[in-house]
């Protein structure tokens, strides 16, 4: 009896890893396909490559592969913002910011998600100097605080923080 339960068990296992796997599959398709259009749609987007695919639990991966000499850190983010509003009708965990297969950074799903569905008519500006306090490291701490005070010293400091974002993301790496 204990045999025939650890078979079935197992059987059971398989039969669920292999749903689970299919299904991972053919979102990782959607995924990538949605970034190839990203990048073909705007003339700004060509020489930067990202791969995109699907984790287990219920992560996605943006894994910047190359940028050109021609292109810039606003230029990748502006690919980010416009995968994020491709991807408004899926809902993710978190969102991992990688480069070249090496995790960097994550965003939970739900701010992904904001992101996708603001893009149309947020100011990009804000949307800017505010992401890198939604951003963890894979550890889980939080890679950058919130800034208060005035205006003026509370936007340098944000954009400074945008800038070291991409600095420890990929361009250090260049």
């Amino acid at each position: 009896m204990k045999r025939w339960l650890s078979l079935s068990t197992i059987i059971v296992i398989s039969i669920l890893i292999s749903g689970c796997a299919g299904f991972v599959d053919s979102r990782n398709g959607v995924l990538q396909e949605r970034m190839n259009e990203v990048i073909s749609e705007d003339y700004r987007n060509n020489g930067i490559v990202v791969s995109s695919y699907m984790k287990i639990n219920n992560v996605m991966v943006f894994d910047l592969q190359s940028i050109s000499g021609g292109n810039s850190r606003i230029d990748v983010f502006r690919v980010f913002l416009q995968f994020a509003d491709k991807n408004q009708d899926m809902n993710f965990q978190r969102v991992e910011l990688a480069f070249k297969g090496k995790t960097k950074f994550f965003i939970t799903g739900s701010y992904y998600q904001k992101l996708g569905e603001e893009y149309s008519w947020q100011n990009p500006i804000y949307t800017t100097r505010t992401f890198p306090s939604h951003l963890y490291y894979p550890d889980g701490n939080p890679a950058y605080g919130e800034w208060t005070g005035g205006l003026i010293g509370v936007v340098t400091e944000q954009i400074e923080d945008f800038t070291d974002f991409h600095d420890k993301w990929y361009w250090d790496s260049l």
